[in-house]
């Protein structure tokens, strides 16, 4: 089972910026899409932005324009650029891969502390 670790988390104040980065174990040229997922507290688990084996990226709309998703395969890293943070962005970030052999399967992270207060 592949491992993906995720960094970069933090407190920052509104305005900020973070970057986080999730490095995998294995080359992420197995995942066909890879990507970032939230959680805040008592809320469900959503989806902020991914990226595909070829460099397609979508984005939620709520960090639209903000966030910016990337990749470095040679590093095995994915990577959320965080601009223009507010406290709605506070949450644990989740790394997540999508991978497809005999089925489906995903992989994820446990996730790094985000933390957008002044």
């Amino acid at each position: 089972q592949v491992q993906l670790v995720e960094s970069g988390g933090g407190l920052v104040q509104p305005g900020g910026s973070l970057r986080l980065s999730c490095v995998a174990s294995e080359t992420i040229t197995k995942f066909y899409r890879m990507g970032w997922y939230r959680q805040a507290p008592g809320n469900q688990r959503d989806m902020v932005a991914s990226i595909t084996h070829g460099g397609s990226t979508d984005y939620s709309e709520s960090v639209q324009g903000r966030f910016s998703i990337s990749k470095d395969n040679a590093k095995n890293t994915i990577f959320l650029q965080m601009n223009s943070l507010n406290p709605k962005d506070t949450a644990v970030y989740y790394c997540f891969g999508d991978s497809q052999g005999f089925s489906f399967a995903r992989s994820w992270g446990k996730g790094t502390l985000v933390t957008v207060s002044s």
